[in-house]
């Protein structure tokens, strides 16, 4: 089975607009492998050479002063980048992150971000396709999928990260491949060899005594109610 290399990525900024001249503070990443935490993470604090906005300060909890003694983007650009490379990369509203990604590369004369990867998928828009007409901010899918996000006090680009991870593993639990789910499963078993019968024969249970029994007991009381015979019953019901 090929290997599917993911990476979740959040940032911290100082400020909501690249254009505007404002910098990642934080950046975290979290790799996925065939759709397992691999235990591998990249997490770098940023000296963005520029004051961070009181509400940004208020949302991520890193000031200027704080900030100093980090390094600049330019000097970790390359392992952000080596930490990427190959894989799928997982951002939530990707256009936010990728915004700021890109005018800090243009700034050391490199290309726009996504030409470092295998493509972006953004886990908002998804979110959104999946739950059209709800919220879908991470801390509203952390509720719906059960993933405890106690320690978000403060927004954290790693921890951000690893919340996504686990979300988007949750999100999308139903599309693994039937080889996927092999693999899982620590066994071959489940997996489609050459020769076998496709779609696979599927086994026939039939209803006992009681559970037929029940059942007709059922379709009395729907009869009883409407006062006429049951609409699957009447000739004209199958076609």
């Amino acid at each position: 089975m090929s290997t599917v290399r993911q990476v979740v990525l959040d940032t911290e900024t100082t400020g909501l607009y690249a254009n505007d001249g404002h910098r990642i503070v934080e950046i975290g990443c979290v790799e996925i492998v065939n759709r397992r935490l691999s235990g591998r993470t990249l997490h770098q604090y940023l000296n963005p050479e520029r004051d961070v906005e009181a509400r940004a300060q208020e949302i991520h909890g890193l000031s200027r002063e704080r900030l100093e003694s980090e390094p600049r983007f330019a000097d970790v650009a390359e392992r952000i980048l080596d930490f990427v490379a190959g894989a799928e990369v997982l951002i939530h509203n990707a256009p936010f992150d990728l915004g700021f990604l890109d005018a800090e590369l243009e700034r050391i004369g490199k290309p726009a971000f996504v030409g470092s990867c295998e493509g972006v998928l953004d886990t908002l828009a998804l979110a959104r396709s999946l739950h059209p007409g709800k919220r879908n901010s991470l801390d509203a899918l952390c509720d719906r999928y059960g993933v405890s996000n106690a320690r978000r006090t403060l927004h954290g680009a790693l921890l951000d990260a690893e919340l996504l991870a686990d979300v988007f593993l949750a999100m999308t639990r139903g599309q693994e491949s039937l080889e996927m789910l092999a693999a899982e499963d620590g066994g071959e078993s489940a997996a489609r060899k050459p020769g076998d019968e496709w779609p696979p024969r599927l086994r026939r249970i039939s209803a006992n005594a009681e559970e037929c029994a029940a059942h007709e007991q059922l379709l009395a009381g729907i009869e009883a109610e409407r006062r006429a015979p049951a609409v699957w019953q009447e000739p004209d019901a199958v076609e």
